[in-house]
């Protein structure tokens, strides 16, 4: 190569590359790794804070979202008017929820002691207890140490299946962590004690302890707490009903754990652990104490009062009745003795308060296993004669008094202008052929009396009375209406002789005083309806006159020596029917007895209806001191001449007294002289609207 060449030669040019690379060389290495280090945790810091930033808006966003719907399905219950539980329904889970107040602290410190110990310190998921179980997990190769909280395990059970998949356990995670941010600790804890599964279909710590033990969660010792927190574990191995050794281990188990947990002492979990329990026996439901009246009851709330069954059955809602149980008990019993070696014969009987119209008793048939209809509200029975006093009542309204008298023979009657003919009978065709009195013919139940006063005062008349006092059975305005040939409802009859002792005043008939849901709230609370459809000495009047026919030689004379009391009704029969339907000032009770295919009653069949009715009444009101009917203003008594049906003198021996209404009664004496005021046995005679008379003197005496 020439000088020249050499000369003119240009330096060569370097690339980007190649500087880089040899700065890189000339970099000390400890400052490459801080440089490394720096970048690391710059990329480590920024992804955590954009975690951060996720999670806030995540938990932001879990609290502004509501949980998911759920229902708890609870035990409703229905109650008498005493408060004693009448019956209880559910639809596969037994469950009464209660407050945490209402929860044995024992329970709660056992409860927590063996589900989740730290209950009160995590947000929803132990970290702790997950690693915890991730190791011992990873140290045996299995799963044989769970990490689900209580607050998981509510999550669970209100939102989700039990399925064992990763995708259930990531919800049950989050829904735990919304719980936590919008509920309190405490109600976390009283939910999942009311949620969570005891065995034998009972859910929650209430009935639990009412399973167990016969007794309310608040009122569990140490020992009951210990035995029952171990039985969510494993209710076919741990319960007392399946395995008692093993409920017994497991609740040594557990009160170690309260040791450990701080929650006791270790004597006094071993003075708990030597405590013999007394576990009920595992029973099937009891039926109920009131079957007809249950049904009753649940077919006005669900189709009168809005109650859905569903809300029924599983809503925890308390139905408080009217019912008194020691008087249902009483009915029940009386029926089945009365009944006894008398097969298909059926029997109801209804009891009402005249004072409220509350029902107090109801007995629909003999065996509500056997049948469950309820013959009670059946209106497809003719009443008979218990019917007539609807009409004396009318009677007396238009004129009648007690002693007007008709003369008792075979009589053909006739009616529609003349256009048609009645020819009713007396029973076995008794007549006396002579004059009788009302009282007669009440006592005695005579049909020709009662169709005589039916044609004279209208039939209309008394159908439009009878609506009044709540017969709302179909009738039609004929003769034969007054003994009692339209069917009506033992109920109907109970309500309307009701107002007869109630001197006129009609109640609504009730059952059901107040429902409640499960928190307390009012669903519907009974405002009954009650009106004067009777004036009251006209209430009296017929009280009185239907009170002989538990005198001598009246149709329920039988069961004279049963009554203690002073006691008004009527009895009734048909070919296929007995009743009897009376009353005392605190009771009003209709009582058939008969078959239900129409089949003929014998005779001593159809006096069973008049022992029921007195065995009960007197059992019933056995605790409750006789009262006498009050007699209102208006009413005159005297003494009349039975015979005659005029006011008696010492010329007439067989007097008795009499009540009437004010202004209508006799005013002539049966020997047409006055009688002597100093003459035994006579009484100076006059209108007693004061209730002057030594008897209404006597009966205010008594009554006070």
């Amino acid at each position: 190569m020439s000088e020249n060449e050499n000369t003119n030669e240009k330096p060569r040019q370097q690339t980007p590359e190649s500087q880089s690379a040899r700065q890189k060389n000339e970099i000390p290495a400890s400052m490459r790794w801080m440089r490394r280090i720096k970048k690391t945790f710059s990329f480590f810091f920024t992804c955590s804070l954009l975690l951060l930033i996720g999670a806030t808006v995540f938990l932001v966003y879990l609290r502004s979202q509501t949980l998911p719907v759920t229902k708890t399905m609870q035990t409703s219950q229905m109650y008498d008017v005493h408060g004693e539980v009448i019956d209880t329904f559910y639809s596969g889970q037994n469950r009464q929820v209660v407050s945490l107040n209402d929860i044995s602290p024992y329970l709660i410190h056992a409860t927590l002691a063996v589900e989740d110990q730290h209950f009160y310190d995590h947000f929803g998921v132990d970290v702790k207890a997950v690693a915890r179980a991730a190791i011992v997990n990873v140290q045996a190769m299995a799963k044989v140490q769970g990490a689900g909280t209580i607050t998981q395990q509510l999550a669970r059970n209100l939102y989700l299946t039990h399925d064992r998949t990763w995708t259930r356990k990531i919800k049950e995670t989050v829904y735990a962590i919304q719980m936590e941010m919008q509920l309190s600790k405490d109600d976390i804890l009283a939910d999942y004690l009311n949620q969570i599964y005891y065995g034998h279909s009972t859910y929650g710590i209430e009935t639990a302890s009412e399973l167990f033990f016969g007794k309310h969660a608040s009122e569990l010792t140490l020992a009951e707490s210990a035995m029952i927190a171990g039985v969510p574990k494993g209710p076919r191995y741990y319960s007392p009903y399946y395995d008692l050794q093993n409920a017994m281990d497991r609740q040594k188990v557990v009160l170690q754990t309260m040791v450990n947990s701080g929650f006791i002492t270790q004597s006094a979990a071993e003075a708990a652990g030597r405590e013999k329990l007394t576990i009920l026996p595992l029973t099937k439901k009891k039926p109920s104490a009131a079957p007809y009246f249950r049904d009753y009851v649940r077919n006005l709330a669900t189709e009168k009062l809005g109650i859905s069954e569903e809300q029924f059955d599983e809503g925890g809602i308390r139905i408080y009745t009217t019912l008194d149980k020691n008087a249902q008990q009483i009915a029940e019993n009386v029926i089945t003795k009365q009944l006894e070696g008398k097969p298909d014969l059926q029997a109801a009987l209804v009891a009402v308060d005249p004072r409220t119209g509350e029902i107090k008793a109801m007995v629909g048939g003999r065996d509500y296993t056997e049948n469950q209809f309820n013959r009670v509200l059946s209106n497809t029975r003719q009443p008979g004669s218990s019917f007539k006093p609807f009409v004396y009542m009318v009677a007396l309204m238009n004129g009648f008094t007690p002693v007007t008298m008709v003369k008792s023979e075979p009589t053909v009657f006739t009616y529609d202008e003349g256009r048609q003919q009645y020819t009713p009978r007396n029973f076995n065709d008794q007549y006396t052929n002579g004059n009788i009195d009302m009282r007669q013919a009440i006592s005695k139940s005579d049909n020709i009396y009662a169709v005589h006063t039916i044609l004279e005062v209208g039939p209309q008349k008394v159908i439009d009375f009878a609506r009044k006092l709540g017969i709302a059975s179909p009738m039609k305005p004929l003769p034969s209406l007054a003994l009692g040939s339209f069917p009506v409802s033992p109920l109907e009859m109970a309500s309307a002789f009701a107002s007869i002792a109630n001197q006129g005043v009609h109640h609504e008939t009730t059952a059901i005083l107040r429902i409640e849901d499960a928190n307390g709230r009012v669903l519907y609370e009974a405002t009954p309806t009650e009106e004067q459809v009777i004036p009251p000495a006209v209430a009296y009047v017929m009280a009185n006159l239907m009170e002989s026919v538990f005198e001598e030689g009246g149709t329920g004379n039988r069961v004279a020596g049963t009554i203690k009391r002073p006691i008004a009704g009527k009895t009734g029969t048909t070919d296929t029917d007995a009743w009897l339907v009376g009353f005392t000032p605190e009771l009003s009770t209709a009582v058939w007895v008969g078959y239900d295919k129409n089949r003929d009653i014998t005779t001593v069949e159809s006096h069973l209806a008049s022992p029921i009715f007195a065995d009960f009444t007197e059992q019933t009101l056995a605790a409750i001191p006789p009262k006498l009917f009050p007699i209102p203003e208006g009413v005159s008594t005297v003494y009349i001449d039975p015979l005659s049906g005029k006011l008696s003198n010492e010329d007439c021996p067989n007097s008795k007294m009499e009540a009437f209404l004010v202004g209508t009664e006799p005013t002539t004496y049966c020997t047409g002289k006055p009688a002597n005021p100093d003459a035994a046995g006579g009484q100076k005679a006059g209108p007693k609207g004061d209730n002057g008379s030594w008897w209404n003197d006597l009966k205010r005496w008594w009554n006070d």
